[in-house]
């Protein structure tokens, strides 16, 4: 791994830069005397050691301009870390494929597009890949959450392939697995799984049990800059961990270790109760109205 030395300072490009986890990041290898180029859809706020950058990570001809950029204004790059993501909430069945796509092309193909951008001055340099995956990578996949899960299991697999391919060169690759952290997607969840069944969709209680479940983590969630230090360590460290598993939640780590029938059979006996009561407050709740719609009318 490359340190600071009489050649420049270190440098660092972060995807998804412009808020919560990446933002966090950025500001810590700012703050510790690297040079931070801190990329988003929408350039972040720039500061002491950033350089903010617009790039959009389904587009390559966005990642080669900023491969470029910091060619021509850094001549090398030491580490690159690739928060860029977008959540993938609803029932599968009933999700538009275009969207499960999307999914993918952002969180999957996004980062293995900047990875390929970014590779010649990585290997010039000798530096370090660390990928974001998510606790979700490893662990089987739970209802209301399979397109992001797809794309994480992903991750997992491109992050493995990756690491052993570039160990050959003198780089290495890590893999960063978070549990759940305090960022603008995490408190918006609640309103996205509202959101993400269609009108008279038989999937519409589940939603809002898993809607009112996981807005609940987010009371837990642990602080951005927990995750920052983790990502620190990960990428400047001189033998880092294959993977660094930060703040799991512990109910889905347990979960996860057993057979998975028996966590069918324990996820219906948990869930099952509280979407039929769901849905019947539903009804209820249509009802009321449509009865109150007719008491307007009536003359």
């Amino acid at each position: 791994m490359t340190s600071a030395t009489a050649s420049g300072t270190p440098v660092v490009v972060i995807t998804g830069a412009g808020g919560g986890l990446g933002a966090a990041t950025a500001a810590l290898y700012a703050a510790r005397g690297w040079h931070v180029v801190a990329a988003d859809l929408s350039a972040p706020p720039g500061g002491v050691g950033i350089t903010p950058a617009a790039v959009d990570v389904t587009d390559t001809v966005s990642l080669e301009a900023l491969a470029d950029r910091v060619r021509a204004d850094h001549g090398r790059l030491d580490a690159l870390i690739t928060f860029a993501g977008i959540l993938g909430i609803g029932p599968l069945a009933e999700t538009d494929p275009d969207r499960v796509q999307q999914v993918l092309d952002v969180n999957v193909m996004g980062t293995v597009r900047t990875v390929h951008a970014m590779f010649d001055l990585l290997r010039a340099s000798s530096g370090r890949v660390v990928l974001i995956s998510s606790e979700t990578g490893p662990q089987h996949a739970m209802p209301m959450n399979g397109a992001y899960a797809m794309s994480k299991h992903a991750i997992e697999a491109y992050g493995d392939s990756l690491r052993r391919e570039l160990m050959f060169l003198g780089l290495d690759v890590v893999l960063i697995q978070p549990g759940p952290f305090r960022t603008g997607m995490t408190a918006s969840i609640r309103r996205r799984f509202q959101e993400s069944t269609l009108p008279g969709s038989p999937f519409a209680a589940m939603a809002a049990v898993m809607g009112e479940m996981a807005a609940g983590e987010d009371d837990k969630a642990a602080d951005p800059r927990v995750l920052a230090e983790a990502v620190w360590t990960a990428g400047t460290t001189a033998r880092p961990r294959h993977r660094y598993a930060v703040k799991w939640d512990l109910g889905r780590r347990l979960l996860d270790h057993l057979p998975v029938p028996v966590v069918d059979r324990a996820l219906t006996l948990a869930l099952g109760g509280k979407i039929a009561d769901r849905r019947l407050e539903m009804r209820r709740e249509a009802a009321d109205t449509l009865s109150a719609a007719d008491a307007e009318v009536r003359p």
